[in-house]
């Protein structure tokens, strides 16, 4: 059995636990481009010759081009922060604060993974200044991932990241890609609302938006798309025309663990070159 490998950030709605079953919709290609790269498990756990890997938080992107080329430098000054004395709720808005007040990209990509790490659930949040705003999480004993940040910097030598929209990220495609996408997922129910990545967030507009564009990418250009989300009507109906699987994965960001339960999460494909029957 091929050992996974687990991302250095905590993430919601990471695809650690579903990147195997994902991986079985993916055609081979010469690069896998992802426009909403996030915690980077689909990358870490794929197989391509080369990555194009986006997102639209630049302290990710920032973050992730660090680690590709300072790695050892980056560990010595994150790991000074992952000690009892900062494991306080005092010491983390304080870090909080400075991290919203820094333009360093350097420092910034520190304090980045600090607070990844010691905020509530690994959320990353954002208010409507740009400030990060996620409360602090009262861990007992915060892992510092050192192993898997040297894992993430020796797999992304063979990547590029880039700081642009999923509009952005379909501009740079070239012949023998595969695309993943990975959005900020469509409500389950007309009552839930979307947690604030960056900005305004990823509205229902978007949702089709990105469709139309994964669409229009596989009929004209021959390059396949597939995009993960809930498995409901709205998503079904808004990737008409695609192939489409289901498959069940464990819910992580959840205030209540005893309510962590498993949902259906739809797949869907466009290629003309491959065919998925639906579960």
């Amino acid at each position: 059995m091929i050992k996974k490998h687990r991302a250095f950030l905590k993430w919601a709605g990471g695809k650690f636990k579903l990147v195997d079953e994902l991986a079985n919709y993916l055609p081979a290609g010469n690069r896998l481009v992802e426009p909403f790269v996030g915690a980077g498990s689909v990358f870490l756990n794929t197989d391509y010759p080369s990555y194009l890997l986006c997102d639209i938080n630049e302290d990710l992107i920032e973050l992730y081009k660090i680690v590709k080329e300072r790695p050892a430098e980056y560990i010595d000054a994150a790991k000074k922060l992952f000690v009892d004395e900062m494991n306080q709720k005092e010491a983390y808005y304080r870090v909080r604060s400075d991290f919203n007040k820094c333009r360093d990209p350097f420092q910034r990509a520190v304090y980045f993974l600090y607070l990844n790490r010691h905020g509530f659930n690994g959320l990353c949040r954002y208010n409507r200044k740009g400030g990060f705003n996620v409360p602090f999480g009262s861990y007992k004993k915060p892992y510092f991932p050192e192993k898997e940040i040297w894992a993430f910097s020796e797999k992304a030598q063979s990547a590029e990241f880039k700081c642009i929209g999923y509009e952005q990220a379909f501009e740079q495609i070239r012949a023998g890609d595969v695309i993943y996408c990975d959005p900020p997922y469509a409500p389950l129910s007309t009552t839930a609302s979307f947690t604030t990545y960056v900005g305004a967030g990823f509205s229902l507009d978007d949702q089709a938006l990105l469709a139309r564009h994964s669409r229009h990418t596989a009929l004209e250009r021959g390059i396949p798309v597939l995009i993960s989300n809930h498995d409901i009507p709205l998503t079904r109906e808004l990737y008409r025309g695609a192939h489409l699987a289901k498959i069940q994965v464990q819910r992580n960001i959840s205030q209540n663990g005893n309510s962590r339960n498993k949902v259906d999460e739809l797949m869907a494909l466009y290629d003309e070159n491959y065919d998925l029957q639906d579960e």
